[in-house]
């Protein structure tokens, strides 16, 4: 095979791997965008694309090796970084930053010319993303567990004491996260683990308790 038509087969198989990257990255970005993620339609495609460029791009350079392509993990690693929060009892973002990663990875089997394994990978991504949503909403009606962040009236520590035995009369699991003076009121976070009907009936009758002030 000539110089010039290796060349022109090499950049067919780049571009089919371009084309490849772009759907995958619109398939998983759909999903993303659908449910109003921080890394959206754009953002994931780009994504993917770009994993996919980087790859094709070390494939052809003058002694390349695998700097580049460890380099695409380096720096997803700070993009997924970015997108997780951290508050002072939670972390968000952490799945939006794993279908980051795992998304930069597809597009590095689709620039390699893994193009069956890329659309292989971007369907396994889609059902968990869906299908395993729908068996933790299932989990979480049977078993969930949620931070209480109470405020009570004044600083009497008995209140606190009530409040405990008022959740150990519904039982409901309950543990003391975090205990806190300020301005003379109280203030205590507790975990508690219960189905979603004892939550609910929680909501409701902790609203009308005389010592509570605020609660959320």
């Amino acid at each position: 095979m000539e110089v010039n038509d290796l060349e022109w087969v090499l950049e067919r198989r780049d571009m089919m791997s371009i084309f490849v990257s772009v759907i995958c990255g619109c398939i998983i970005g759909l999903e993303r965008e659908y449910n109003n993620k921080s890394a959206g339609f754009r953002t994931i495609i780009l994504i993917c694309l770009g994993s996919t460029i980087f790859t094709i791009v070390s494939q052809h350079g003058a002694g390349s090796d695998d700097r580049i392509a460890a380099n695409i993990i380096t720096g997803i690693g700070f993009i997924g970084a970015g997108v997780i929060f951290k508050d002072r009892l939670s972390v968000l973002g952490l799945t939006t930053a794993a279908v980051i990663w795992t998304t930069a990875a597809i597009g590095m089997a689709a620039g390699i010319g893994y193009h069956a394994l890329a659309f292989t990978l971007t369907i396994i991504t889609i059902l968990i993303l869906s299908l395993f949503m729908k068996i933790e909403s299932l989990i979480t009606l049977i078993h969930n567990r949620k931070l209480l962040n109470i405020t009570f009236v004044n600083d009497d520590i008995r209140n606190l004491y009530t409040i405990e035995k008022f959740l150990i009369n519904k039982q409901v699991k309950n543990k003391r996260v975090s205990l806190r003076k300020h301005d003379k009121i109280l203030h205590v976070i507790i975990e508690i683990t219960a189905n979603n009907r004892q939550l609910h009936e929680l909501e409701e009758e902790i609203l009308v308790l005389p010592y509570v002030k605020s609660y959320s």
